[in-house]
């Protein structure tokens, strides 16, 4: 998808690379693993699965484990709405399930 809105959006895609994920994620104060669990939080509250993918799997990179992604998916339930974890949910499981596959 980044290669796909590259293509047309080339300058969008070079200030987040910059600007986000150069600068915002690299602050001292948190830890990427950190970041990535908020992240993750805000992304399911929002009801944003198009972004939720990618960032499940920076998040296992970053150091999330599998039960703390599911304990962030039972938070947001309460503090964002039923619907979007539900939802998230639903994107965590195919996620966890291509993932198991792959560590096989």
């Amino acid at each position: 998808m980044r290669e796909r809105m590259a293509a047309t959006f080339p300058d969008f895609i070079d200030f987040t690379q910059k600007r986000l994920f150069g600068e915002i994620w690299n602050r001292e104060g948190l830890s990427p693993r950190d970041r990535s669990l908020i992240t993750v939080a805000m992304i399911c509250a929002s009801y944003q699965p198009a972004a939720l993918d990618h960032h499940l799997q920076y998040a296992v990179q970053n150091g999330v484990t599998k039960s703390e992604l599911k304990e962030v998916k039972m938070h947001v339930a309460f503090y964002a709405g039923w619907p979007s974890a539900v939802s998230a949910m639903q994107h965590a499981l195919d996620f966890l399930e291509d993932r198991e596959q792959e560590e096989k």
